[in-house]
């Protein structure tokens, strides 16, 4: 996973965990959603290019 990959996909979460959070102040279901959408979100990109980094090194480990 490229550090950029990593740093956007830790973004999005934080985005959606500060929605999240803003949405209980204020009582908006709407906001409290979004949240936990990006959060979601950002976390399944983080799981597929984790996914995506083993299948790399399966790929060089048959390469030796």
């Amino acid at each position: 996973m490229s550090t950029n990959d990593k740093i956007r996909n830790k973004a999005q979460e934080l985005k959606g965990r500060a929605k999240e959070n803003l949405g209980d102040a204020t009582d908006d279901e709407e906001l409290r959603a979004e949240g936990r959408a990006d959060r979601s979100e950002g976390g399944l990109r983080q799981a597929g290019e984790k996914v995506k980094d083993a299948g790399k090194k399966v790929k060089d480990a048959f390469k030796k």
